[in-house]
């Protein structure tokens, strides 16, 4: 049985809003990720304010739109959202990773509809800027294992393991893992423990997303175009005394810091029991950051 969308669906595009107040909250799922993603600390946030996740073109619950692929066009395609679903004022964005990038450029690009930042440990953009050889064949294996991924998709082979996986077979899905992967299965090895830290009544729904091609083709066309998209924040530009928290995972981090000494009310946590999916790995922490922005924001 197909899983309906849990918001509503607003020119193509799936939103759900939960909560009251201001100011609003919106959270931006990293670079593959979606509305699910934000399951263990989205309604918790509703408990003091409006919050707004959402899925950007292809993923979830959205539709492929013709709209382009780099952070930029991701902000434009979210200003315009938010207009068009009638949520006016400045906001409050917190991005993941890859989703920390689009709240920057959303930031720059419409600093009167920004109230403040919260980015869980977002991308190192001077990692892809200039990227290394290492590094650019890591990514070229990345955008080809997510175009094979789109065609098995089509073929059916993903939703079938999928669905084996999240019915208790770990045998028959990590086998097609590496059969259709090679060396790149341990990526999905990794994705699977991710999703397996979310509650499990929303394993269904994240296998129904990548259970599409449209799923895989958006996933390759954001890796493709991440060098394009990290070039697109001026790094030279200062947030003035706009309201930043970076919480940074595991290790410190320079360009994070570099990046929260850019505003005068940056503040950046460094959580070193926590992986790269901070909202699923220290929600509590998450929780009580976007509190404290929107007490500060709300003073």
């Amino acid at each position: 049985m197909k899983i309906p969308a849990p918001g509503r669906i607003v020119q193509g595009i799936h939103m759900r809003v939960e909560g009251r107040g201001s100011p609003v909250v919106v959270l931006e799922a990293g670079i593959a990720a979606s509305s699910v993603s934000w399951s263990l600390v989205q309604s918790r946030i509703a408990e003091f304010t409006t919050v707004i996740s959402y899925d950007r073109a292809g993923f979830g619950w959205s539709e492929a739109t013709p709209t382009g692929p780099t952070a930029l066009d991701a902000a434009h395609s979210l200003s315009c959202l938010l207009d068009a679903s009638g949520q006016m004022g400045s906001f409050v964005l917190v991005g993941h990773s890859f989703g920390g990038l689009i709240a920057r450029l959303f930031a720059q690009h419409y600093p009167n509809r920004t109230a403040g930042l919260v980015l869980l440990d977002p991308v190192v953009r001077e990692e892809w800027r200039e990227m290394s050889a290492a590094k650019e064949r890591m990514l070229g294996r990345g955008v080809m294992l997510s175009r094979r991924g789109a065609w098995l998709a089509r073929a059916g082979v993903v939703g079938f393991a999928l669905k084996m996986l999240t019915g208790g077979s770990r045998r028959i899905p990590k086998m097609m893992a590496k059969l259709s992967a090679g060396k790149g299965s341990g990526v999905a090895d990794r994705l699977v423990g991710e999703v397996r830290k979310m509650p499990k009544e929303h394993w269904p729904a994240i296998a129904q997303h990548w259970s599409q091609a449209r799923s895989f083709a958006a996933m390759a066309d954001n890796l493709e175009n991440l060098p394009a998209s990290v070039r697109q924040l001026d790094e030279a530009q200062t947030m003035g005394d706009l309201p930043v928290t970076i919480l940074t995972a595991a290790r410190p981090i320079p360009e994070h810091a570099r990046d929260v000494a850019l505003s005068t009310r940056g503040c950046q946590v460094i959580l070193p029991r926590s992986g790269h999916w901070v909202q699923l790995d220290a929600p509590d922490a998450v929780v009580d950051a976007v509190r404290r922005m929107v007490e500060l924001v709300r003073a």
